[in-house]
């Protein structure tokens, strides 16, 4: 295993992507340092702990991004380090040599200023910096209930809220965290990754779902009333590919995504 007798860090380990990412590197035999808010709400912490290797080798601690030196204990010892929040604070970063960083799906000028500001930390504590800007994430969930990356899908096949006339980067969640593993795996790696599998709109996702469950009510029109109409616009996935990453299909994505959703009975078939 790649990652045997190494220590990482994982910031907002409860979170959709970052369990993920958890879950692979203690896959691969790292000993993964990870923080949450608040290490007494079972819904944050049970379903780690329950994770293959978890026992042995996840060392869970509670952090706040809003209290000044709470992360000190989590980074401490650590090699390297996966930063899945861009609001900084104040770290005790002498042992850390390389930094994964998860760009959100923020507004982008939000998301870019962040960014901005982690290159700027990195170079000012000597760490080589890696960014991870993926689309928009989908595929199944570890956490017991659905977070906000959901909520696309879940409106599409609801008919919550009609799906905006508009063509989205996707990529599933589980390549997204093996991005982070690679990229500070390999020491080749630098600057920034797009990682996206396709660009789809309404009309390529309600055509896949369709095709996936049949049952599924979906809808025939877009947000602003106009007819489904396929746009398209290509992301290039040259780079991050160079790191060996294959991506997951997104029909295995959203299949997988709508079975998680049936779980959780936030959807019926």
């Amino acid at each position: 295993m790649s990652g045997e007798g190494k220590v990482v860090c994982v910031t907002g380990a409860s979170g959709y992507i970052a369990s993920w990412l958890v879950k692979l590197l203690l896959e691969r035999g790292y000993t993964v340092k990870a923080s949450v808010r608040d290490l007494n709400d079972p819904r944050k912490t049970e379903f780690l702990e329950a994770l293959d290797g978890a026992k042995e080798r996840l060392h869970l601690f509670q952090a706040n991004l809003l209290e000044e030196g709470s992360f000190d204990a989590v980074v401490m010892d650590v090699k390297a380090f996966s930063m899945l929040h861009l609001q900084f604070c104040a770290l005790e970063v002498s042992s850390v040599k390389r930094m994964s960083i998860l760009v959100s799906q923020q507004p982008y000028g939000c998301c870019r200023q962040n960014e901005n500001a982690a290159w700027d930390f990195s170079k000012e504590h000597g760490i080589d910096m890696i960014a991870i800007n993926p689309g928009m994430v989908t595929g199944p969930f570890l956490q017991p209930s659905a977070t906000l990356s959901a909520e696309v899908i879940l409106s599409l096949v609801n008919g919550i809220d009609p799906f905006p006339n508009m063509v989205i980067p996707w990529i599933d969640v589980r390549d997204v965290a093996y991005s982070h593993i690679v990229a500070f795996e390999i020491a080749s790696a630098s600057g920034r990754y797009c990682v996206v599998e396709r660009t789809a709109g309404c009309c390529e996702l309600i055509r896949i779902l369709t095709e996936l469950f049949p049952t599924l009510q979906l809808p025939d029109k877009c947000s602003n009333g106009s007819p489904l109409i396929q746009l398209k616009y290509d992301v290039s996935n040259e780079k991050v590919k160079g790191l060996g990453i294959e991506f997951v299909p997104l029909e295995v994505s959203l299949k997988d995504a709508i079975e998680s959703f049936k779980e959780m009975k936030l959807v019926s078939l």
